[in-house]
Formats: C-alpha cells, sequence, structure tokens
C-alpha cells in the first residue's frame, strides 16, 4: 500500500486490493485509488486521479525468499522481490515527482527496515534473507540517491524503519503496533524546512548504514 496526501484532501489511500484498500482507506477517512506498484497504467491513473500530492509513503514490499541460506535462494526469488521493494519504488517515485515539485514542502518517506543495514550485524543474526534484506539495502541507496537530486528542492527524502511491527506480513508475530511502527513514518512526511534528508530513522534514533 502507499499512502499519498495532499494540502485539500484528507489523504488518498492505494493498494493492489481493491476489497481491503477501500476498507483501510474508509477506516482512516480517505479515499481509495487502487494503484498496483507494479502497473505502469495503475500508476500513471493515480497520478491522474489525485493531481496534486504533498506527501509520498512508499509502503509495498514483500519478502518471497523466506529466511535461510543465502545458496538457497535463486535469482528469480530475488528479482520477484527487487520488483516490489525496489524497482516499484522508483515507478511509483518518478511518476509522481512532478506533482510533489509543486507542492511547497513535498515530502518522500520509503518504509525501509533494519535488515537493509550490512553494517549493523542484529540486522542479520537468526533469521537471514538475502532477497529481502538485499532489496532494503538497495531502497535505502535509493532514498540517499533522491535526496541528492533534490538536494536544491523543498522536496525532503527519508527512509523510515519500523521495527519488527506485527502485522499480516510476519503473521502478526511482530512485538510493535502498527500505531507504534507508523510513528517514524508520520514524523517524517511531517518534518521541518530545516529536517533531515536522506537519512534512515528507527523512531529517533538515525541508523548508520
Amino acid at each position: 500500500m502507499s499512502s499519498l496526501l495532499s494540502r485539500s484532501t484528507s489523504g488518498n489511500s492505494g493498494a493492489r486490493d481493491v476489497g481491503r484498500g477501500a476498507a483501510a482507506a474508509a477506516e482512516i477517512g480517505a479515499k481509495f485509488v487502487r494503484l498496483d506498484v507494479l502497473s505502469d497504467e495503475d500508476v500513471e491513473n493515480a497520478v491522474a486521479a489525485i493531481g496534486e500530492l504533498d506527501v509520498l509513503v512508499n509502503n509495498a514490499g514483500i519478502n518471497a525468499g523466506g529466511y535461510g541460506k543465502p545458496s538457497d535462494e535463486t535469482a528469480e526469488t530475488l528479482r520477484r522481490v527487487y520488483e516490489t521493494n525496489v524497482f516499484a519504488v522508483v515507478r511509483v517515485t518518478n511518476a509522481f515527482l512532478p506533482l510533489l515539485r509543486r507542492s511547497p514542502a513535498g515530502r518522500i518517506v520509503n518504509v525501509t527496515s533494519k535488515r537493509g543495514s550490512i553494517g549493523e550485524d542484529g540486522a542479520w543474526a537468526g533469521q537471514p534473507s538475502m532477497s529481502y534484506s538485499g532489496s532494503k539495502t538497495a531502497l535505502n541507496a535509493l532514498t540517499a540517491h533522491y535526496a541528492r537530486e533534490l538536494a536544491d528542492t523543498k522536496i525532503k527524502v527519508n527512509g523510515a524503519a519500523p521495527g519488527h511491527v506485527a502485522t499480516d506480513f510476519n503473521g502478526f508475530r511482530g512485538s510493535r503496533t502498527p500505531e507504534e511502527g507508523a510513528e517514524v513514518a508520520i514524523r517524517l512526511a511531517t518534518v521541518d524546512e530545516n529536517g533531515p534528508t536522506g537519512a534512515v530513522f528507527e523512531d529517533e534514533r538515525r541508523l548508520a548504514w
């Protein structure tokens, strides 16, 4: 799911699954927009339907490789995960950038993971996942590159690591609530002109990558 927020509306919520997406949007008082991030057509239609945009939250993500030895994964598994976790972020971000450039304070938040770190042993220990962790490492790099390109604009680009949140992604085994996990994304979506850009945060802590 991606969140799309503009000044003139209460926000838009984009999702691939129409039923679940519409229900989620209704629950938070947002307008539902069908958005399969793997579909150029869906993305183009969403841009046209929304018209103006202040905040883009790239939240779609999958883990198709499971947790096991890197040698047990395949190139096809990595390709499938990267299509959603990396390539789709480029597709969606590039499509919405013209709208964000017109915003007085555009913000992009990429939902990442501490597992993307190649510098902290804790992100790798116990449950390695080359495809998922590698995709988040790549996402962090994208975050830095977009931030550098947009450094002379009012747009700020950051990564939000929500921690181990209990959702259907992990069978609701996470130790944090969705509300707790969302706090860092909300904070980065609303930073002022003096706020950070090109960084990744877990709660208030800036992570080293």
